[in-house]
C-alpha cells in the first residue's frame, strides 16, 4: 500500500465518522432541550441512540487507528515507492527535478530521502513529511514565493564585483579574468558560520536571476558576462526564466 492509497481509505472512514459526531452531537441537543422541557420520554429513546451511535464512533476510531499503526512506512521508503511517486508528481507539477538518490535537487531546494530512518529533508530541515505529493506541493509554493521575492539585481551584481575585485588581487589574476563562481561564493561569504543562512543555493538562486538580467551594468561601468565548464562539477546549475536548465561556472566583469 501506497501513501495515496491509505489516505482514500482514511477519508472514507473519516466521512463516516464526521457523520456519526455530527449525530451524537446533534442527539445531545435534542436530550437536553428535552430534560429540560420534561419530555423524559423521549430523552430515554434519544439517550439510548445515542449510546449506539458512540459505539459506532468507538468502532470507527479504531479502524482509523488500525490503518495508520498499520501502515508499513519502512517498506513504502526502502522499496522506492516514496521516491517513485515523488518524481512522477514532480512531472504531474512541471517541478524540474534531477535526480541521484537519495538526493534530489528541485532548484533552488535539494531533497534528501533518508530510507532507513523514514525522514524527509528539505535542505537542512527535517520534514514531517510521508505524502509526496504534498512535498512536492510545498516546493513548488516555495519556488513561486522565491520568484515573487523581492531583488535588486543591480546592488547584487555590485556586491558580487567587490568580491570579484578581491579575488583577482588574491589570486594575482589580470582584469577580466574568468573567476569560478564557487570561488567568488567563497570570498563573497567567507565566514562558514555564514554560509548556513546564504549557503550555495541561495547563492545559484540569486545567480540565477542575475543570469536574467545580463545587460546591467555596475556602477564602476563594467559589464559582466558568464562563462560555462567543460567539468559541470565546477558548475552551478539553474534554471533560466524559460525553466530550462543552464550551468554557469564562471564569471567575469570587463
Amino acid at each position: 500500500m501506497d501513501y495515496e492509497d491509505l489516505y482514500l481509505q482514511y477519508q472514507a472512514l473519516e466521512k463516516a465518522l464526521t457523520e456519526k459526531t455530527k449525530a451524537v452531537v446533534k442527539l445531545q441537543k435534542s436530550i437536553s432541550k428535552e430534560m429540560g422541557s420534561g419530555d423524559l420520554v423521549k430523552s430515554k429513546a434519544d439517550l439510548s441512540s445515542m449510546n449506539q451511535t458512540s459505539v459506532e464512533v468507538t468502532q470507527l476510531l479504531e479502524q482509523i487507528q488500525s490503518l495508520v499503526t498499520g501502515f508499513d512506512t519502512l517498506h513504502y521508503f526502502e522499496s522506492g515507492l516514496f521516491v517513485q511517486q515523488m518524481l512522477n508528481q514532480c512531472k504531474e507539477e512541471q517541478v524540474d527535478v534531477v535526480a541521484d538518490s537519495p538526493n534530489f535537487e528541485m532548484f533552488p531546494y535539494k531533497v534528501r530521502i533518508d530510507a532507513e530512518n523514514q525522514e524527509v529533508y528539505l535542505d537542512r530541515k527535517k520534514l514531517s513529511c510521508m505524502r509526496p505529493s504534498s512535498l512536492v506541493k510545498q516546493i513548488k509554493e516555495g519556488q513561486a514565493k522565491l520568484m515573487k521575492a523581492t531583488f535588486n539585481a543591480a546592488q547584487f551584481a555590485n556586491e558580487l564585483s567587490n568580491a570579484y575585485d578581491l579575488c583577482l588581487i588574491k589570486m594575482k589574476k589580470a582584469p577580466g579574468s574568468d573567476v569560478y563562481l564557487q570561488t567568488l561564493y567563497k570570498f563573497l561569504v567567507p565566514m562558514s558560520r555564514f554560509r548556513k543562512d546564504y549557503d550555495q543555493q541561495s547563492f545559484a538562486f540569486d545567480v540565477a536571476r542575475l543570469y536574467a538580467s545580463a545587460s546591467l551594468e555596475v556602477k564602476d561601468g563594467r559589464h559582466f558576462q558568464f562563462g560555462p565548464s567543460r567539468n559541470n562539477d565546477k558548475a552551478l546549475r539553474i534554471l533560466d526564466k524559460e525553466g530550462q536548465e543552464q550551468f554557469l561556472a564562471t564569471i567575469r566583469f570587463y
